[in-house]
């Protein structure tokens, strides 16, 4: 009788899903991932595959969808994830250690389920742009010279192909999400759907709003705020601190002089072998500090490289595996180059990246948008100070004061809200937020899905 039950109840779930399944294998059936290598069953579907974004310089980017883990996935609204860098993966951090239905076993070869997976509230979908990042080419050489507009607009020509591939996610509630060097990704490519909407009644890209989070936002405050936060937190000296804001040219992080450059390299020494992505806990042991410390000239001094160097292993095997890239339908061109999490190439050609996003938080906030940024509070790499001070520089409005937000009667963070703009930190969160706090990083979700303020506390903590 119980195994009657519980095939009975399979069947119906079965059927409940079919509907929408078979819209989606309709328009894309090639992509569909039947199951990948080391998997746990699932109650959702996934697809994968290239878009093309231009056929003459047989550039095509990179996607893995994640469906929505709800009894009606084609109610809930799509996301579109990217990881920054430039040059890193949303395939190897958003997907598979952050906000994915996955995570990777030390093994490199299987998965686990990922209990706060963002797939409970919508669908996901995780980008790999520009062309050379992750399993997304150029058969063009000249494509791996690239910047921040050419990552915009073959973002926005993705989306607008992809639709086509999958026409059920038109005129659906659409988000952008993202994280670290994604602060520059994902408001510029914000600013070109909401462009590109202008004047259309009913747009295929429903687009509602964006959040970014430890986010690159604007050159001169990233830099007062990350010297501000390694000084106070005890990183570096008093010297050293007052040699930085002696040397560094504010106004732009692109371009660092040698003398900058020099008393970085005091300013990482000071530092240390902690990991400046999450200050308060372990290294990992197997990686090497000056390779992930390393100064990359030419370009912004803070950004390095991924969280976790051992976690990035199990990445770097699992999607390097040939069954693995078979099961995703990646690599089909047989790239000549191994895939890795993030692209030093990539990163260190370079060439447009502007020095503020602040014009274009202005704009988006004129229009309405829905705009979240949010904070893990232990990142010395795109600290909190830097995104306050960028925020503030902004002149919102408040509408409600700096409060305390709770999950199950503990602070987890604090909260203000703007005229056009919410502001959430992590307490205990390093660079990425959803790596070290999962549990909260799913309420931030939801409450930014809903546009409802963080809890604030509950009465009986209020009044003991």
């Amino acid at each position: 009788m119980a195994a009657a039950a519980v095939l009975l109840a399979a069947s119906i779930l079965a059927l409940c899903l079919l509907p929408f399944s078979l819209a989606a294998t309709s328009a894309a059936a090639a992509d569909r991932i039947m199951r990948l290598p080391g998997q746990p069953r699932v109650n959702f579907s996934m697809y994968s595959g290239y878009v093309t974004v231009d056929a003459a310089a047989g550039r095509a980017l990179f996607y893995w969808l994640i469906e929505a883990a709800v009894p009606n996935p084609a109610a809930a609204p799509l996301v579109l994830w990217l990881n920054g860098g430039p040059g890193c993966s949303s395939v190897g951090y958003g997907a598979s250690e952050e906000v994915g239905a996955f995570r990777i076993n030390p093994d490199g070869t299987s998965l686990f389920l990922n209990p706060y997976s963002w797939n409970k509230r919508a669908n996901m979908l995780f980008l790999d742009a520009p062309a050379g990042v992750g399993y997304s080419y150029s058969n063009t050489t000249s494509d791996l010279v690239t910047g921040d507009n050419k990552t915009a607009h073959d973002s926005y020509t993705f989306l607008v192909n992809w639709l086509d591939r999958f026409p059920q996610y038109k005129r659906r509630d659409f988000y952008i999400a993202g994280e670290s060097y994604a602060g520059h990704f994902v408001p510029q490519l914000a600013q070109l759907v909401h462009r590109n909407n202008k004047g259309i009644k009913k747009p295929i890209l429903n687009f509602k709003g964006f959040m970014v989070g430890n986010a690159v936002i604007d050159d001169y405050h990233d830099f007062v705020g990350t010297f501000e936060y390694w000084w106070t937190h005890g990183l570096i000296s008093d010297d050293t601190y007052q040699k930085l804001q002696l040397a560094c040219d504010f106004d732009s992080a692109a371009h660092p002089s040698e003398a900058c450059n020099q008393i970085f390299e005091v300013a990482y020494e000071e530092q240390g072998t902690i990991d400046s992505y999450s200050i308060y806990t372990p290294a990992c042991k197997k990686s090497s500090s000056l390779q992930k410390r390393r100064l990359m000239k030419g370009h912004r001094p803070w950004l390095l490289r991924g969280y976790d160097p051992c976690t990035e292993g199990y990445s770097t095997k699992y999607y390097n595996l040939p069954q693995v890239q078979k099961a995703f339908r990646a690599n089909v061109t047989g790239i000549p180059y191994a895939w890795a999490g993030c692209s030093d190439d990539l990163s260190e050609n370079w060439k447009d990246s502007p020095k503020s996003m602040l014009p274009i938080y202005r704009e988006l906030i004129a229009a309405g948008l829905r705009i979240w940024v949010f904070s893990g509070d232990a990142d010395a790499v795109v600290p909190l100070t830097a995104t306050r001070y960028s925020i503030g520089a902004l002149n919102l409005t408040t509408l409600t004061n700096w409060y305390p937000w709770y999950e199950e009667e503990e602070v987890a963070g604090w909260c203000q809200v703007y005229g056009g703009l919410t502001l959430v930190t992590v307490r205990g969160a390093g660079h990425e937020v959803p790596l070290h706090r999962p549990q909260l990083a799913l309420k931030l979700f939801e409450h930014f899905l809903q546009d409802k303020p963080m809890p604030p506390p509950v009465q009986s903590i209020q009044s003991s």
